[in-house]
């Protein structure tokens, strides 16, 4: 395979690599986007079960009937159940979050391996025309002092 087919191939390799990074990234940035959003409604939740108790804690003290604290206690316990469910999803979207970040590590290495290696096949080939280039000029230096050389002899 001559260097331009190689280098056309290496091109190929990296605008694939490049759409699968593309891709990770976006990927990530939906991860973080779950994070984000599940960490806001988690701290909505409790700010709101903090409200909720300290305002029923001031009414408890002036007595309540036994329904009210028992209606209370389910509505904080499904309070807590919501609250203990988005910790478990916060917790599975960053990990799913991380998860994306080491993969978009590894698609930019592969990028930036395959930047590389095209550049190091740019600098051979042109270390390869630079040497044929010299071996012409050469060859011609060589060519014209043969044809000098006669005249040189006649003087």
């Amino acid at each position: 395979m001559n260097l331009q087919a190689s280098l056309q191939a290496l091109q190929s390799v990296l605008d694939h690599a490049i759409a699968e990074r593309d891709e990770v990234t976006a990927h990530l940035y939906l991860r973080l986007e779950d994070t984000r959003r599940i960490g806001s409604q988690m701290e909505q939740l409790q700010s709101y079960r903090e409200q909720y108790r300290q305002r029923w804690t001031a009414q408890f003290r002036q007595s309540a009937a036994i329904e009210v604290v028992h209606s209370y206690q389910a509505f904080v316990t499904r309070l807590d159940h919501a609250i203990e469910q988005l910790r478990l999803q916060l917790e599975q979207a960053q990990t799913q979050a991380q998860q994306a970040r080491e993969l978009l590590v590894a698609r930019e290495t592969r990028v930036a391996s395959v930047r590389k290696l095209i550049e190091r096949r740019l600098t051979e080939q042109g270390r390869t025309l630079a040497a044929r280039e010299q071996k012409h000029s050469d060859e011609r230096a060589a060519i014209a002092s043969w044809h000098a050389a006669p005249s040189m002899m006649a003087n």
